[in-house]
């Protein structure tokens, strides 16, 4: 019998890469997603998976998704600080309480193996130069502070039948059929190829990114590892640590030399390396795509017609969510 394994937020950036990857690796998958930002993402393996549309805080829902799950990689939250900002009560009740839910129903319906998609930002503002796994976190934001409180429960629930991992990933780049044009490396290729021109907030400020296949392959490396490797652990997984400047002349390098870089002076000059060393030790993970090819991929994609509104609010977190507030005023 194939392994199940369950993903929340599936149809999301990182889980329409993600999905695929499981479904052509031989697992058997489920996706669990409220559909905020559409299915689209899904499309090309609709038939090969279950796809439930739900809500993460309805613990029914949770019950029923969970039967027969081997393992599970949890994806789904309010994603970003701007969204987050939205709602605090909606932030807590999506990012904490349902995390906090699917832990007890996972570990009452014999789930083997819980996967926690937490952020970078949970460190906050550090002066240390290498940002590494045992340095004290420091969340500043709703959003980093519900992430920070789900990995205690995520650690505090591992057991012997009951493996639990926490994984916080820096800013992910590059195509996916749900595509996000709201992150650095994205929103500086959109804007080389839709409008010339890059305006950059300062430009000496350094952030760790990842591209996304690599974010996908982390998440198969964790599902297939050793127990006694990861059980209870927590990895960063940031493999290219660049500077806005860095990243806005290798955008346009590729997109175009007509592209117009704009430095505007910023207030905001915190500046951070993130190792993964620890995760490359232990269990062998590899970068294989560059930023380089992230930005490619997206000049590809809008070249193809992939992108093809790239204003359409599903690419942005904050407007999406936006919106989906004044719906729920009507």
């Amino acid at each position: 019998m194939r392994e199940k394994v369950l993903v929340t937020g599936g149809a999301g950036y990182v889980g329409s890469v993600l999905v695929p990857e499981l479904i052509e690796r031989g697992y058997d998958v489920s996706v669990l997603d409220s559909m905020i930002f559409g299915s689209q993402g899904l499309n090309a393996v609709k038939e090969k998976c279950e796809i439930i549309r739900g809500d993460i805080r309805d613990k029914s829902c949770l019950e029923k998704c969970l039967e027969n799950v081997n393992s599970l990689i949890h994806l789904a939250a309010i994603s970003n600080d701007p969204s987050a900002d939205l709602n605090f009560g909606l932030t807590i009740e999506v990012n904490y309480n349902a995390t906090k839910n699917l832990l007890d129903f996972s570990k009452k319906m014999g789930v083997k193996r819980f996967i926690y998609a937490s952020s970078s930002s949970v460190y906050g503002i550090k002066e240390e130069e290498n940002v590494t796994e045992d340095l004290t976190l420091k969340p500043l934001t709703i959003y980093s502070m519900t992430k920070a409180a789900s990995e205690d429960l995520v650690r505090k629930c591992n057991s012997k039948n009951f493996v639990t991992v926490n994984l916080r990933p820096a800013t992910v780049c590059g195509y996916s059929p749900r595509q996000r044009l709201d992150v650095i490396v994205n929103i500086f290729a959109n804007d080389a190829i839709n409008k010339g021109v890059l305006r950059v907030d300062g430009g000496e400020q350094k952030r760790p990114n990842i591209h996304i296949r690599d974010m996908a392959d982390c998440y198969l490396a964790l599902l297939q590892a050793p127990e006694e490797k990861i059980a209870g652990e927590t990895f960063n997984v940031g493999y290219q640590n660049l500077s806005f400047i860095e990243i806005a002349e290798l955008t346009r390098k590729i997109v175009g030399e007509d592209v117009k870089i704009v430095r505007i002076p910023t207030k905001d000059n915190r500046s951070y390396h993130v190792s993964s060393e620890k995760i490359k030790r232990i269990l062998g993970t590899e970068q294989k795509h560059t930023v380089e090819e992230a930005i490619r991929d997206l000049k590809e994609a809008f070249a193809k017609g992939l992108i093809p509104n790239p204003q359409d609010s599903i690419h942005r977190n904050i407007e999406r969510m936006k919106e989906i507030s004044l719906e729920n005023l009507h």
